[in-house]
């Protein structure tokens, strides 16, 4: 019997342009034996909200360098919580000030990683993060 891989859907909210982070992190966890969907640049909350919601994931990794993560993040939260998926785990990378860490947590976000973030913590803490 095979063990269910681990599903991650990667996701750039709000407006800004850059994904490289996103695109390291998806291959790290793609490489790491998770299946990831990335959906790419500019969506909105409810746009991954309705993928995380039809790819039935596990998890949901946001990419926000534009310092709307306080705007974006509880929107996504409640979202996911009306559609019933208050068991996917969500993670945040970019540029999040440490005053934002907490209050993030306190969200549900399970982790926040900034710039240099080590691909093997992210790995790791996604993979305790869904084994419960």
């Amino acid at each position: 019997m095979t063990e269910k891989k681990i599903k991650v859907l990667v996701a750039k909210p709000g407006l800004d342009g850059h994904d490289r982070g996103a695109k390291v992190v998806a291959r790290a966890l793609r490489d790491a034996g998770m299946e990831v969907i990335y959906t790419g640049l500019r969506q909105t909350p409810e746009m991954i909200a309705e993928a995380a919601l039809q790819e039935d994931v596990d998890v949901v990794g946001l990419s926000i360098l534009s310092g709307a993560h306080m705007a974006l993040t509880p929107r996504l939260m409640d979202l996911l919580k009306k559609n019933g998926q208050s068991n996917v785990q969500v993670f945040i990378g970019g540029i999040i000030p440490d005053e934002d860490v907490q209050r993030l947590k306190e969200m549900g976000v399970r982790g926040v990683y900034g710039p240099g973030a080590s691909t093997e913590d992210i790995i790791r803490d996604v993979k305790m993060s869904v084994a419960g």
